[in-house]
């Protein structure tokens, strides 16, 4: 089992929900962009998990509009390029156009396991990689598809409201006590049990 550096969701969740309570994310974005943040979301050759995932945000549930985030139909009016999918070598060249198309000063995230290396089509003769293989990319989400949270801290942390170290924790089996701790009436009798 290899060791390697994970998000854990739930610590990204309640780093998002603290911020959320006490409004860090409200005053940021109205004193860092007068207007709204305006996102322009291109898929460059997903399966649209990643597409679905963006929807959830914007969604009453966690709604990111309430900060001033908003998608936008156009890259010329954006701040934003929000990229999912890997780059297939037809949409290479318009990824370029897109990117120069955005107005400086202009954040991209790569958003999903595609975007950031190519997912499972890393390899093939028709992919040319994750999306820092054709435009510089600022900030990464990994995931298949990511979670709505780890999108909205992803954006935050693009635009420098997370301090940039961010403590990583070492992916690990959890203990039923620990198990215990978070888990549900039913969950809890359920780990009793065993």
């Amino acid at each position: 089992m290899r060791n390697e550096k994970v998000w854990k969701c739930s610590r990204i969740t309640k780093e998002v929900s603290k911020m959320v309570k006490e409004g860090i994310l409200r005053r940021f974005f109205s004193k860092a962009f007068g207007r709204s943040l305006w996102v322009f979301h291109v898929n460059v050759g997903a399966c649209n998990g990643c597409d679905i995932e963006v929807l959830d945000v914007l969604t009453p549930f966690f709604d990111v509009e309430r900060f001033g985030i908003k998608l936008v139909g156009s890259p010329r009016h954006a701040d934003v390029l929000l990229v999912s999918g890997p780059v297939t070598r037809t949409m290479e060249e318009p990824l370029k156009r897109l990117y120069e198309a955005v107005p400086d000063p202009k954040v991209v995230v790569a958003i999903g396991a595609c975007a950031v290396g190519g997912g499972i089509w890393f390899d093939t003769y028709n992919v040319v990689g994750g999306v820092d293989k054709v435009i510089p990319v600022d900030i990464y989400i990994p995931g298949c598809p990511p979670k709505p949270e780890a999108i909205i801290y992803g954006v935050a942390l693009a635009l420098g409201l997370v301090p940039k170290k961010i403590e990583r924790v070492e992916e690990r089996q959890e203990t039923p006590e620990e198990l215990a701790q978070i888990a549900t009436p039913t969950e809890k009798a359920e780990v009793a049990a065993q």
